[in-house]
């Protein structure tokens, strides 16, 4: 045989070129090879048109909802047709192909569980109005909405806003509802009130946080569609700032330090945070600042940008009158985020895990607290900073936007499965769409509008839904989170005990 070369038969044949049968000669095998060329052009063609036929009747679908801003709707009235009723998704079989919910799913079927066995009434959910911001019905795809006091500054707004996308994401997939909402801070539905066997059933109402005394429904807050007071961008956006600003320095070469910035006049707890701050006489390791939002606003929120937050290896967070809303972007800095004793919730905290998502400060020792958390990392860098990691991958997929709107249409599907009565339309009440809202905006409240409109319905059906806890797994996960925030106040303890020691032996 010749170096390069293959003899088959009286054939010679390179081994070096791509390779032929042999018989490729022959004439029906050219005319066989001509044959097969074609079928896989013809495929080529056949397959990039039908992409290109579903991409178009995908876009006619989307197209079914443009915000109709025109002249002649300066009465402010929604559409006749806004939404259609029989929508369909391209994939209707979420046991098959969807994904899982996350974990914090699971808290929808706790919130809900107090009515459970009673169902919901008309009387149950009238008595939320004691409270309520709004009530807000949902009639065959379609928003009514009776308002009993405003919120403060955009709360309310931008949570209709947010329930709107949702009509506007799962056209058709909603079911009718009546609801009410209250947008202040503190949950205000006390478990002890409605406890005894002769207790009246609680009114469901729903906010953005909730406690281990109350039986409020929480809510994702107004702030995922944007907060126009302080400049702060809607959620699916912010989350890439975020991302961004993370990337931009590594851990390793952040400041050692524990950073908060923020509003301390709004509690308490938070001045006396405040008194942990460096000064000549004190290192806890803690670098604060105070958060002038009136000067801020003059100065166009040059200081207040957060993406360019991420600049500390250690982050605190610290509750103000209630929860807060500066939790999930502390979070999402791959800095170690020090949580100070939380004492509210909101929809998805629950399945935070301290020494997993977040280092859990004690809230009764802060400034100690913090220098032993900042002291330990420093130590044992490696371990910290995959604490950081966690919560950081937490907030980017657990939290993206899409989980947000499934949170929701899981949450008000369950809720109205326990509804025994069939809603309508309240006296008071008026109809709410995205034109009625969007349409006369201005400034900042319809930048955020237009930046976070749902343009199309989703074609993929919500994330499955996980089951409800058991006792045993519900009481196994609280004593998890137990066991490890006593591991840290262990080590906290002999730390302490250890610095007093010193302290003693050079005083």
């Amino acid at each position: 045989m010749e170096i390069g070369y293959q003899r088959v038969g009286n054939q010679r044949r390179s081994i070096e070129s791509f390779w032929l049968p042999f018989y490729i000669n022959k004439p029906f095998a050219k005319y066989f090879l001509l044959f097969f060329i074609f079928l896989l052009v013809l495929g080529s063609y056949l397959w990039t048109t039908l992409l290109d036929t579903t991409s178009n009747v995908l876009q006619s679908r989307r197209g079914k909802f443009p915000l109709n801003c025109s002249s002649g709707n300066n009465t402010r009235t929604c559409p006749v047709n806004y939404y259609p009723a029989d929508y369909k998704f391209v994939n209707d079989n979420p046991s098959s192909s969807s994904p899982k919910c996350p974990h914090y799913f699971h808290w929808i079927h706790e919130d809900l569980k107090p009515w459970r066995k009673t169902g919901i009434t008309e009387e149950m959910v009238e008595r939320g109005n004691r409270t309520a911001n709004f009530r807000l019905v949902v009639l065959n795809g379609r928003a009514y909405v009776e308002t009993y006091e405003k919120g403060f500054q955009t709360r309310d707004v931008f949570t209709l806003w947010g329930i709107l996308q949702l009509l506007r994401r799962y056209p058709g997939k909603i079911p009718d509802l009546d609801m009410m909402f209250d947008c202040v801070d503190w949950p205000v539905v006390r478990s002890s009130d409605f406890a005894g066997e002769n207790a009246v059933a609680p009114p469901p109402l729903f906010r953005y946080c909730g406690d281990n005394e109350t039986l409020d429904i929480v809510f994702p807050d107004w702030s995922f569609w944007g907060w126009a007071e302080i400049n702060i961008k809607p959620w699916q956006d912010l989350l890439k700032d975020l991302d961004k600003g993370n990337k931009m320095q590594r851990w390793l070469n952040r400041e050692p330090y524990a950073y908060w910035k923020g509003n301390p006049e709004v509690a308490e707890k938070r001045m006396e945070l405040v008194k942990c701050n460096v000064t000549e006489n004190q290192e806890s390791n803690a670098r604060i600042y105070v958060q002038d939002w009136k000067e801020e606003i003059k100065q166009g929120f040059k200081h207040s940008d957060l993406g360019n937050q991420c600049h500390h290896r250690y982050k605190i967070y610290i509750e103000g009158s209630a929860w807060s809303v500066s939790e999930k972007y502390i979070l999402a800095c791959d800095s170690v985020s020090l949580l100070v004793t939380p004492h509210y919730y909101d929809f998805f905290s629950r399945s935070l895990l301290p020494l997993v998502h977040y280092w859990p400060i004690n809230e009764d020792d802060k400034c100690g607290s913090i220098k032993f958390a900042v002291d330990w990392g420093n130590k044992y860098k490696k371990k910290v900073q995959r604490i950081g990691r966690k919560a950081s991958d937490f907030i980017q997929e657990d939290l993206r936007m899409e989980y947000v709107y499934d949170y929701m249409f899981h949450l008000l599907n369950e809720y109205a499965k326990l509804l025994k009565y069939k809603p309508r339309v309240p006296k008071n009440a008026s109809e709410l769409c995205s034109e009625i809202m969007a349409c006369p905006a201005e400034g900042t409240e319809k930048k955020l509008m237009m930046e976070s409109m749902v343009n199309w319905p989703i074609d993929e059906s919500p994330c499955k839904m996980p089951i409800p806890f058991n006792k045993l797994t519900l009481d196994s996960y609280h004593k998890r989170k137990q066991n490890s925030i006593k591991e840290v106040r262990t080590l906290e303890r002999d730390y302490l005990r250890e610095q007093r020691v010193k302290t003693k032996i050079l005083g």
